[in-house]
């Protein structure tokens, strides 16, 4: 049986491993195929695919993001796969995207300026290595200088909604990432609906909307998952008429969430798999 992985991340966005790095990790932890899905980018997927060909790894690499989007006044992200990252309807949404990224990380290095944390905005840009400058780059400034001691408890008090250095992005809607996808070829799933510390009743709500809108799929498998969860989800994404994805949403080598750890689906879910090897 082959293992999917079609959630990953890597410098492009808030991963710590290169994409290089990345596609031979996948490779030894046995991932079969993986998705590069960087955080509103899709700047890795060439020196990905190229590691693979200039070492000839038994791995087969998809097109991928994750992009963030709003909802019911939330951050929901939708994962796009298999699309032509070289169209123009990903790549018009992809740039605003960026713009919006790129408003958000001055407002909040601002902030932090204003509270006596100073040059946040050019050391998150150091780490990012030219990738996305995402808030997990400013938690790691935050931990670096001193400021908290774990990088959760940064978000907690100063970089999540409500906080002192939080800044609203201004994402697009669902139903833009939506068409953007389709648009460019590709399935646009659910990118893990429960850990958005939303109820169950909101995860429906979740996923009903986003099937009314055409959506394709939702990430029913994932490497941290409460007993029973996944058979919840599976039983949601019949209901709604959407197609299983799994995905471990590694950003770094650590016991809890590794390539391919994990990742099964329960028994009557169609997996995303087969609409791609239908299209063969």
């Amino acid at each position: 049986m082959l293992i999917y992985d079609l959630h990953s991340h890597s410098t492009a966005s808030d991963g710590m491993l290169s994409p290089e790095q990345l596609v031979k990790r996948a490779v030894e932890r046995r991932v079969d195929v993986l998705a590069l899905t960087d955080h509103d980018t899709t700047a890795g997927l060439q020196a990905g695919w190229q590691a693979i060909a200039a070492d000839d790894l038994p791995l087969t690499l998809i097109s991928g993001v994750e992009i963030s989007c709003s909802w019911e006044g939330m951050e929901i992200h939708i994962v796009g796969l298999g699309f032509d990252e070289q169209h123009p309807t990903i790549r018009a949404l992809l740039d605003a995207q960026a713009e919006r990224r790129r408003v958000r990380a001055e407002g909040i290095a601002a902030k932090l300026e204003k509270i006596g944390i100073h040059s946040a905005l050019e050391k998150a840009q150091a780490l990012a290595e030219g990738g996305a400058v995402t808030r997990a780059h400013f938690a790691r400034v935050l931990k670096a200088d001193g400021v908290v001691d774990k990088l959760d408890t940064a978000f907690k008090k100063y970089l999540r909604k409500g906080k002192r250095a939080y800044v609203s992005p201004g994402w697009c809607s669902i139903e833009q990432a939506i068409e953007a996808i389709q648009g460019a070829g590709g399935v646009a799933v659910v990118a893990h609906p429960t850990k958005y510390q939303i109820s169950w009743k909101w995860v429906r709500k979740l996923l009903e909307s986003f099937a009314g809108w055409g959506g394709d799929a939702v990430e029913v498998a994932m490497t941290q998952q409460m007993p029973n969860e996944k058979r919840k989800l599976a039983d949601l994404a019949v209901e709604f008429g959407l197609l299983a994805s799994q995905g471990s949403d590694f950003h770094y080598p650590e016991s809890w969430v590794e390539l391919g750890k994990n990742l099964w689906l329960p028994s009557g879910i169609d997996p995303i798999w087969q609409r791609w090897e239908a299209q063969k």
